[in-house]
């Protein structure tokens, strides 16, 4: 695998609402924040550009709402904004993907001739998943650390319940196998960036 010079990461969403367990359920993939961790330290002590991304909730009842504990950046990555050699970017959203907030995540890209774009964080299937989507629809080479994410479980239409494995895997497999993003394991790209 090859990762380029000026890949950015980007890490969705790693929020400390996150860890209302009561709110969301039961969540997968406990090393997580681990990787999350050890892939801004690789980026962030080569000097490349990493991107911020926070959703900003909308939903009253939300622990990721704006002006509440939850919005914040889990501890861990509040630490570590600002301390890379490299190019930063806070993108704040309301929706799922990063390539719908502000500023415009794609544009900020290209003006640094960024075409490659590594993903971790929060939720797999939600704004991890969307933002590969769109990410590979708009041209960017999208590399996805999946276990550098993580989600939860979840229930759909006609009593439908997956587990938060479940819905991860699925992601995964449409993410790759429909030629969105390449989806790995962290390991993998910190062997590619050393």
């Amino acid at each position: 695998m090859d990762i380029a010079r000026n890949a950015a990461l980007v890490v969705v969403d790693v929020q400390q609402g996150f860890g209302e367990a009561g709110y969301w359920g039961t969540r997968n993939h406990p090393g997580a924040d681990d990787n999350i961790a050890a892939l801004l330290d690789a980026w962030q002590s080569a000097g490349r550009p990493v991107v911020f991304v926070r959703h900003d909730s909308v939903s009253p009842g939300s622990p990721l709402r704006p002006g509440s504990e939850g919005n914040g950046f889990k501890e861990y990555v509040e630490r570590r904004r600002g301390k890379g050699g490299g190019a930063e970017l806070l993108v704040t959203k309301t929706v799922n993907s990063a390539f719908l907030g502000s500023p415009d995540l794609a544009a900020w890209l290209r003006e640094a001739g960024i075409r490659q774009v590594v993903l971790a964080g929060i939720q797999t299937n939600m704004c991890v998943e969307t933002t590969a989507r769109m990410g590979g629809n708009l041209g960017f080479e999208v590399v996805v650390a999946f276990d550098a994410t993580y989600t939860f479980g979840l229930e759909g239409p006609f009593g439908w319940r997956r587990s938060a494995d479940e819905l991860a895997q699925a992601s995964a497999v449409s993410l790759h196998g429909g030629g969105f993003a390449s989806v790995v394991m962290t390991e993998d790209v910190l062997t590619a960036v050393k």
